[in-house]
């Protein structure tokens, strides 16, 4: 019987739920190219034996992946890639160049994730990071091409977000697998006016200049859809891309105005996102309560409003 956490898209493309969070939270693909495959984004490494299922159940070989892509090292993307590689014994991590060190020695965020969440959290988060062999790893520069099996794939730095992170173009599928350059969109948000989508800030490299520029770079190509890791295939990138950047100005626009310092200030941002993304919502037409609404949105309204306020440090020492 199969699984119900994977849905084919056209183009041999395969969403994959990676049951990080909750349902339709976080993504991966998988990628075809004849008798080629290959990940985009894999989860956490409690995401692993999913990615291997849905290989068995499509009668793919583990050693027909050639490729693990990870748009940036954020462990909801990058967690898992070490524990995947080790059961993929063709493939190849292709990781932005800002990124590698941390996947060959992932002893700095595993540190950092530990500070945050503290040790017993973070493994029930994420469980192992396993290092990665630097033989194994490709960095992907800028305009970097990828022949996958005939399937070509350009990756774009794509800074706003994070300075590691990348974009992929597949001129097969005339999509862009965006990470989360391009934002968040969950279904449960869908209306009569299509997706409803808002930007992330976690932190701690927000910069709004560099996300509206990369944004608007992402644009240029004329996509006709955006693979987004949070969640699933979403068309009509030009009104997307119009809400993010209104979106974007909102939230800097709130945190500039916030006055408290320290757990009053990151209270009053929790505040002052929540009510931007709940009024955005209600103009989008989306029916869910209000109080339903603010329950899917709470990890990102606080994540969302804790890299905000990183930016405001940042702004405040330049």
């Amino acid at each position: 019987m199969t699984a119900t956490f994977y849905r084919d898209l056209p183009h041999d493309i395969t969403v994959i739920d990676t049951g990080y969070h909750r349902p339709g939270f976080d993504a991966s693909y998988l990628m075809r190219a004849g008798a080629a495959a290959a990940f985009v984004d894999v989860g956490t490494a409690f995401s692993v034996p999913r990615l291997l299922q849905v290989l068995a159940e499509k009668n793919i070989a583990r050693e027909q992946v050639h490729y693990v892509m990870v748009t940036h090292v954020h462990l909801d993307h990058a967690g898992g890639a070490g524990v995947l590689l080790r059961q993929l014994p063709h493939a190849r991590l292709v990781v932005h160049p800002r990124g590698a060190a941390h996947m060959i020695d992932p002893a700095k965020l595993i540190a950092g994730a530990a500070a945050v969440y503290g040790e017993t959290e973070f493994m029930r988060l994420y469980g192992e990071i396993a290092p990665i062999s630097a033989q194994r790893v490709i960095e992907a520069a800028d305009d970097w091409r990828l022949d996958f099996n005939g399937r070509e794939l350009v990756f774009l730095d794509t800074p706003g977000h994070a300075r590691h992170h990348y974009c992929i173009y597949d001129a097969s599928s005339r999509g862009i697998f965006t990470g989360d350059t391009f934002g968040l969109s969950y279904r449960e948000f869908d209306s009569a006016n299509g997706p409803f989508i808002f930007p992330t800030t976690t932190p701690v490299q927000f910069d709004p200049e560099a996300l509206h520029a990369s944004i608007d770079r992402l644009l240029s190509l004329q996509a006709q859809r955006l693979y987004l890791t949070h969640y699933g295939c979403v068309q009509d990138p030009p009104r997307l891309a119009a809400r993010l950047h209104e979106l974007i100005g909102q939230f800097v626009d709130c945190a500039r105005a916030v006055q408290e310092t320290g757990a009053a200030r990151q209270a009053a941002l929790e505040q002052g996102v929540l009510q931007i993304l709940l009024r955005a919502l209600t103009a989008h037409g989306c029916e869910l309560p209000r109080a339903r609404a603010a329950e899917l949105l709470a990890v990102d309204v606080r994540l969302n409003a804790q890299g905000l306020a990183v930016w405001l440090e940042r702004q405040a020492k330049s």
